[in-house]
Order: structure tokens, then sequence, then C-alpha cells
């Protein structure tokens, strides 16, 4: 879904887990929350089985009784789809703060995908965000959102 960027001044707040994010913009730090577009990553509700199509094979070792796998995937299709979506999220955010509208960013994630998505973010933006809240809350209501970035 490419949504337009806004055409005012604002502040750009990201509200993600490893299944969906939610962009807001406010013209404020503390002004009420506008939501501007949202992400989905329907593979993340996958189960593991569902996406692997096929195993690495197996191998004997030329010397010995061993046997071992033939894979060299250091990371399993879960964690590969969400670094892809943090990813994904990460160029959006670029985008917004290129445009030279975008006075900052603030992001709230589930803790166990908030490192991932700071991680993209910082191999593609040079600005750290001005509040970051680990907290699983993508689905909630405006003012949830607005009372964490509040107690920052």
């Amino acid at each position: 879904m490419a949504a337009t960027m806004p055409a005012d001044k604002h502040y750009l707040v990201v509200v993600a887990d490893e299944a969906s994010a939610v962009f807001y913009t406010r013209r404020k730090v503390y002004s009420p929350l506008r939501r501007w577009r949202t992400l989905s990553n329907d593979e993340a509700r996958m189960k593991t089985g569902e996406l692997i199509a096929d195993r690495g094979g197996r191998s004997f070792d030329s010397h010995g009784q061993g046997r071992h796998t033939l894979t060299s995937e250091k990371a399993g299709p879960k964690e590969h789809i969400a670094t892809v979506f943090a990813r994904q999220i990460a160029e959006s955010v670029s985008a917004d703060l290129q445009s030279g509208l975008c006075l900052g960013f603030a992001l709230i994630a589930a803790p166990r995908f908030l490192g991932e998505l700071r991680a993209e973010i910082s191999t593609l933006v040079k600005v750290e965000p001005y509040t970051t809240v680990a907290k699983a809350v993508v689905g909630s209501e405006d003012t949830v959102i607005e009372r964490l970035l509040e107690l920052r």
C-alpha cells in the first residue's frame, strides 16, 4: 500500500511488531496522533512448516561416521521474515526523513522485535529516534499509545 507523504512538517510515530506496523504523524511531540498508514506482514502469522518448502539435504562426511545437514542458514524462516519486514519499515522511515518534512521519529515495538527494527533503521537513518518503547501495543487505541509517549 503506497501512501503519499504527509504534506506538512510532522513527527513520525511507528508502532510495530513482526506482523504489522502502524504509522502515525503528529504536528508536535505531544500533539494528538493522526493515523497515516499501515503495513502488514501476513507471512509472520504463518507456521514455520508452511514457510519451509524444502529442508536442506543430508550428507555423509568423507571420513568417519559423521552425518550432517547441508543447510547454511543461520537464522530460521521466522527470523528472516521479521528482518525483511523490519527493513521495509526502516525504508519507510528513511523516505519520510529524507523528504525534509519529518522532524523526528519514535519507535514503539514489541520487545522481541524492537532490536531488529532498530538495527535495520540504523543502517538507513543517521538520526536516532527521540524515544523508544519496548511494548507490544499494535492494535491498541490511540490514547494508549499517546499515554506511553507522554511517560517518556
